[in-house]
């Protein structure tokens, strides 16, 4: 109905030929061919207009054919166009928001320090970077107060001139965290003077509190010359009878940094002590030899290799002790020949033990390895222990013994600590 309006009016049906025709078509003609002398752009002009006017006319026809009413046309075409600037739109706002928050992010990495000393606002990369730096000061700010949580020691140092001895008092301990389950430890304190770890002496254990008083001195002969690279180092153990002592904090103190023309006794804080990689103490090879019918067992001690230095020239004198143990009962014990000044010694060594086959699952064979000292105790450097009950390679040794009968079998086992071993020696007997 609308769409007619655009059409042109249909052509007038020229009346019949009157005399007043031949004067009307004449003017026209002249008209006519007066405008075409006039310019030839006009004639271009009306061919463009007539080539519009068929586009049109040909796309009406078409939407004529289609079988929709006109307003549902003109919905179709208002909602096509309501997507389109939606569309529009939001690549506009998208390309908006990218520009902004490229300078946003240019100008928070220009104005990190700026903002940061204003006290403004953080950027995301600003916050991530002070919230690593947060961090790490809460961290600082908890290891100090673990620290102070720990307990103290009071301690005196005491250096005789004329005699080069220096005179180390472990007096008492106050507030010590604690370790085991009843809410108490077994505290007591271990002193050496680093670098040297080979003359170390303990403190009794004292049972059960938290404010151990232990009122002993030790004396370590040291040149002054050399007292000035030396660490003495104080550290409050828990002791546990069936595993590994656990350390409850420790005092280090660098001798250079104190003053030895008077004594000096002092209360300081424990400190958290350095979580140190454990020693590597040596190897040794052992071979085990069992005659049923006999009841006859040989243990041969071949050679070790890799052993801890603990000589101050950097080699020790090292020998084995065998023993014999059942129910924590020491039965029978032999050891083997010193070899002097070598980390590597070559033995050889052969040694036999009558036990009955019904005996040979209570028996373990313990093996240590000391070093030789003309003066003072002979410290261990090493232990390990075979049998029925160990575990490991102690356990697969044992084992394989047994399923050869009359056959040597020989391994090299790992040395591990003397305290170490001990402990799980101490909790097989308390399982029974």
């Amino acid at each position: 109905m609308k769409f007619n309006l655009f059409r042109k009016p249909p052509p007038v049906p020229a009346a019949e030929p009157t005399g007043a025709t031949t004067v009307t078509m004449a003017p026209t003609s002249a008209v006519i061919s007066t405008t075409a002398d006039t310019s030839g752009s006009n004639n271009t002009e009306i061919n463009k207009n007539d080539m519009f006017e068929e586009i049109k006319s040909k796309f009406l026809n078409e939407i004529d054919k289609i079988p929709l009413p006109p307003w549902a046309l003109i919905a179709i075409a208002v909602v096509a166009a309501l997507l389109i600037l939606t569309c529009c739109f939001c690549i506009i706002k998208k390309c908006c928001c990218k520009k902004k928050k490229n300078k946003k992010g240019k100008k928070g990495k220009d104005g990190f320090n700026m903002k940061n000393m204003q006290g403004g606002e953080k950027h995301q990369d600003d916050d991530d970077d002070e919230g690593e730096t947060g961090l790490t000061e809460e961290e600082k700010e908890e290891e100090e107060k673990e620290q102070e949580k720990l307990g103290k020691l009071q301690y005196s140092i005491d250096y005789d001139f004329e005699n080069t001895k220096l005179t180390v008092g472990i007096l008492q301990a106050a507030d010590l965290i604690s370790m085991d389950s009843g809410g108490t430890s077994d505290p007591y304190v271990k002193v050496l003077l680093l670098p040297d770890k080979k003359k170390k002496f303990d403190t009794k254990v004292h049972k059960k509190t938290l404010n151990p008083v232990f009122n002993e001195t030790f004396v370590f002969k040291v040149p002054y010359e050399e007292l000035g690279g030396k660490t003495l180092v104080m550290s409050v153990y828990d002791y546990d009878r069936f595993s590994k002592h656990d350390v409850i904090g420790e005092v280090k103190i660098p001798m250079n940094t104190i003053d030895l023309g008077r004594p000096i006794e002092e209360w300081r804080d424990l400190e958290s002590a350095d979580q140190e990689e454990p020693e590597k103490l040596g190897d040794i090879c052992i071979s085990l030899r069992y005659v049923p019918t006999a009841g006859k067992l040989t243990v041969c001690i071949l050679e070790a290799k890799n052993l801890k230095k603990m000589d101050a020239c950097g080699l020790s004198d090292p020998y084995v002790k065998i023993q014999l143990l059942q129910g924590g009962k020491r039965l029978k014990k032999k050891k083997t020949t010193v070899k002097k000044n070598t980390l590597n010694p070559y033995y050889n060594e052969s040694f036999s033990f009558e036990i009955p086959l019904e005996q040979m699952q209570k028996i373990l064979v313990a093996v240590t390895v000391f070093d030789y000292d003309k003066i003072g105790k002979n410290d261990a450097i090493g232990k390990i222990f075979v049998g029925s009950k160990a575990t490991g390679l102690g356990l697969k040794h044992w084992s394989d013994m047994l399923a050869n009968p009359r056959r040597p079998i020989a391994q090299w086992h790992p040395l591990q600590p003397e305290e170490d071993i001990d402990g799980q020696l101490a909790s097989l007997n308390a399982k029974k």
